[in-house]
């Protein structure tokens, strides 16, 4: 099945990233995912140190194989998560909602692979000078957190601006999608909304379902306003965020307070009202619960079929 160079760059065996999604990718997850030859990633969201280092060593039990931990650097906690997984020797970070560069010479010296989430040519550019071993071109049509350029736009501009491996996400659920990202100069993938229905997803129901049942046009995105755009799907908290958004009336702190709790709501508590429901634009593509084993295969076999076909589509 396919690999490529971000395989031997990290001891996998097949170039599929799951993401860190917060308040879901935990230590089950993510050793699910590298235990089926993918790199599971753990979710350090706004988790303090000691909470992360508890899901690394809860992962490290659960499978033998590499996994990476996500840093989300908006949390209050980066710095003590930082140096945590640097302790922990996390073999592999992602990082997002920010730009990690204060950390990278510290975790570079640990041995630490760092591939940094990157919305534009010029971060990509900057994260490669301070030592990233690959980074990750993520377009709009993803969940969470966004930036504006599309996939299709963004990964090859990010390839042929860089040396490193460049993993390509937003809008990636099938084959079709990793075949195109290949073809776009990225040498792997990263996955979020279609892990959501993993088996060993421990989200709630009520998100897989809303995920399972999405048409589309069922995502849409607010934040812009505080300038951290989110994807998510469509609900009555959505709708009211993004109404908010646009009321001059309605201050800054009111939003950050209004958003202050959302994707927990949803996540653990499955409140189909006031939660946040991030996905990508792919969700109306994912259509059924299935191991991450599975999902993994079904991915690159099917990239694999496109790939060696490709040629009965041109002469």
């Amino acid at each position: 099945m396919l690999q490529s160079p971000i395989c031997d760059l990290l001891g996998i065996e097949y170039p599929v990233f799951q993401g860190g999604m917060a308040w879901i990718a935990d230590a089950a997850l993510a050793a699910a995912v590298s235990n089926a030859g993918g790199l599971g990633i753990i979710a350090g969201m706004n988790s303090n140190g000691e909470q992360l280092r508890a899901q690394v060593r809860k992962a490290r039990q659960l499978t033998d194989r590499p996994f990476g931990v996500n840093v989300m650097l908006m949390s209050p906690y980066a710095t003590e998560v930082a140096q945590v997984v640097i302790e922990e020797k996390v073999p592999v970070l992602t990082t997002g909602a920010g730009n990690p560069g204060k950390y990278m010479k510290a975790w570079n010296e640990a041995g630490i692979k760092v591939i940094p989430v990157v919305a534009s040519v010029a971060l990509a550019r900057m994260m490669e000078r301070a030592g990233a071993a690959a980074v990750i071109a993520e377009g709009t049509e993803s969940g969470g957190h966004i930036g504006e350029t599309t996939t299709m736009a963004l990964v090859p501009r990010v390839a042929g601006a860089v040396s490193v491996p460049v993993i390509a996400a937003g809008g990636i659920a099938d084959g079709r999608g990793m075949a195109a990202a290949l073809m776009l100069g990225a040498c792997g993938v990263q996955m979020g909304t279609r892990f959501l229905v993993a088996e060993e997803c421990g989200v709630h129901e009520n998100y897989k379902q809303k995920v399972l049942k999405a048409r589309d046009i069922d995502t849409m995105a607010t934040g812009r306003r505080l300038g951290h755009p989110v994807r998510a799907l469509k609900n009555p908290f959505a709708r009211e965020y993004l109404k908010k958004e646009y009321d001059p009336s309605v201050s800054d702190e009111e939003l950050e307070a209004l958003g202050a709790g959302s994707l927990r709501r949803a996540a653990l508590e499955g409140d189909e009202k006031n939660g946040s429901f991030p996905a990508g634009q792919i969700a109306g593509m994912v259509t059924r619960k299935e191991p991450a084993a599975a999902i993994i295969r079904d991915v690159c076999e099917g990239a694999e079929a496109l790939l060696k076909g490709a040629g009965k589509w041109v002469r």
